[in-house]
């Protein structure tokens, strides 16, 4: 196939995962309003081990016995248990389709497909979704399913409506083995933060009115574990960055609106880490912190790229 033919088979793919992000988010939904109340884990366990006295309420005696039995938890429905079930997958036929874009992509342009705006979101997109079924993979995590879905959904629809860029070279300072070092790490570390945000974002909004998401306990826990996870990766980013500044432009800080909200995005995430082991900080405050953090990850990906003139001004957005 020619460049151009991998091009459009890129675009085409593209167009799949979205459409299948959205029917699973679609799924996602289904489980999440008809399924069972999912109780925050030291609930359960403190439940679990809670001894019943023979004539409570809700325990029934067994004759032969005289010990007692607690009612077991209702199952889901089945339409539930099917629409997460189909969700999971629909997710993974997506992430094929998305991963996919990106391999024909990088085919056609011949070099690392993220050189741009558009590359580099549906590059991040992939990557969220790759942190939440990674994520799944070890912890029912099931419930973010659908949040993901449309974030990443949004993602790759911006990215063709807005950020797109037909394929071709980069400019030169990005035609460098660095940015297989240096963007694949940002990527990978932006995923993991994503998913941390979308997290965070449920924290704050749960309630009666989402008491079938889990515990804030929980959701707490999972955005601090994608967190620490990702903080490396985004040290290791900055650094990267710094090398390949000084290869490119004969320094390792220059003051470019990029290195500087970089900086800040790593400040702020090592401020909400440092809150977390030191101060004891959690819950509402600690989420508050991690979703500014959040906030400047957003305005250093996408803002500084359309909205601040710099080095890294290569967005290609009309």
């Amino acid at each position: 196939m020619s460049a151009e033919q991998l091009a459009e088979v890129s675009d085409l793919f593209v167009v799949a995962a979205v459409l299948l992000y959205v029917v699973a988010m679609v799924a996602f939904a289904m489980d999440l309003a008809f399924g069972r109340v999912r109780p925050g884990k030291a609930v359960a366990k403190s439940a679990a081990r809670q001894p019943v006295a023979v004539g409570a309420s809700g325990a029934d005696v067994l004759p032969e016995t005289g010990s007692t039995s607690v009612p077991a938890a209702p199952e889901p429905p089945r339409l539930a248990a099917v629409a997460g079930t189909a969700g999971l997958v629909l997710a993974w036929v997506g992430w094929v389709a998305n991963l996919a874009a990106i391999v024909t992509r990088g085919l056609a342009v011949g070099r690392w497909p993220w050189g741009n705006m558009y590359e580099f979101v549906v590059a991040i997109s992939f990557a969220a979704v790759t942190a939440f079924l990674a994520t799944q993979l070890r912890h029912n995590v099931r419930f973010l399913g659908g949040f993901v879905m449309v974030t990443a959904a949004l993602g790759l629809g911006l990215a063709s409506k807005i950020f797109y860029t037909a394929a071709g070279p980069v400019v030169p300072a990005l035609d460098s083995y660095w940015i297989a070092i240096h963007v694949t790490a940002a990527i990978v570390a932006s995923g993991l933060l994503t998913l941390a945000g979308v997290t965070g974002i449920l924290y704050l909004v749960r309630g009666d009115g989402m008491s079938r998401l889990p515990s804030r306990a929980d959701l707490e826990r999972v955005a601090h574990r994608a967190i620490v996870f990702a903080f490396p990766l985004w040290t290791f980013a900055v650094i990267a960055g710094a090398l390949w500044a000084d290869r490119a432009w004969g320094r390792y800080w220059g003051w470019d609106p990029k290195e500087v909200w970089s900086f800040i995005t790593w400040v702020a995430y090592a401020a909400y880490l440092h809150a977390k082991a030191t101060a004891g900080w959690k819950g509402r405050a600690a989420t508050i912190v991690q979703l500014v953090a959040f906030g400047c990850l957003l305005f250093n990906l996408i803002g500084v790229n359309i909205f601040i003139d710099g080095l890294h001004s290569y967005a290609d957005v009309d």
